[in-house]
């Protein structure tokens, strides 16, 4: 995948893809986007996520990610800064 205008990924990067819904524009001097990337939701075995999502309303958390070679993402683990906290399954 390439990026518009900034060329391949570096060694140490990699493209992620995502898409922009129709309306967004960045005509106007200060306008930004939304991109979405597919990886908004991460679900945890019943009865462990209430507690974790109530930590998300006072503190960030971070996920560790797989991309297909298309770009695609999705989600494998959940962070709590080094901890992890729920890891997917390989199946």
């Amino acid at each position: 995948m390439v990026r518009p205008g900034a060329g391949a990924a570096g060694a140490d990067e990699a493209d992620i893809a995502g898409h922009v819904a129709e309306g967004w524009g960045l005509r106007e001097p200060d306008a930004t986007i939304a991109p979405e990337y597919g990886i908004d939701r991460f679900y945890l075995p019943e009865g462990e996520g209430v507690a974790i999502q109530d930590d998300m309303r006072v503190r960030p958390f971070g996920i560790k990610l797989a991309l297909s070679a298309n770009g695609t993402a999705q989600i494998k683990a959940l962070m709590d800064g080094d901890k992890t906290l729920f890891e997917e399954p390989l199946y």
